[in-house]
């Protein structure tokens, strides 16, 4: 077997699995593995702050949250669209929201992620 055409099986192999939708796992390895637990008092104040303002309700300092959190990196466990929402924790000298983020399900469901969505910790109260 020629070279060239050994490397082209293995580009369409790769490529079929891309298309197969098999290759999320291979390149995503967190993806679909629980997300580690942290006690709340390991998170950082602000941090801290926004769990407390989602509690009470608001008020909320971005525009953008409450807005329903998609789950598109298979990241936390499956569910219904709508099920998830998503508030900022502010980034001391950031000059925009940052990446760090509260994810809520329903009441007492919290995850918070410093990294935008690439690592999760479930929040233990």
């Amino acid at each position: 077997m020629t070279h060239n055409l050994l490397i082209r099986l293995i580009l369409v192999a790769f490529l079929g699995l891309l298309a197969w939708g098999g290759a999320q796992g291979f390149w995503n390895g967190a993806a679909n593995k629980a997300p580690t637990t942290t006690h709340i008092t390991g998170l950082p104040p602000e941090a801290r702050q926004t769990l407390d303002r989602i509690k009470r309700g608001g008020p909320f300092p971005y525009g953008r949250d409450g807005i329903v959190f998609q789950n598109r990196e298979n990241r936390l466990p499956p569910k219904p669209r709508g099920y998830y929402h998503e508030y900022t924790v502010p980034t001391p000298g950031a000059r925009d929201r940052g990446a760090r983020r509260i994810i809520v399900g329903p009441p007492g469901e919290y995850y918070y992620t410093q990294d935008h969505y690439r690592s999760f910790w479930r929040i233990q109260e």
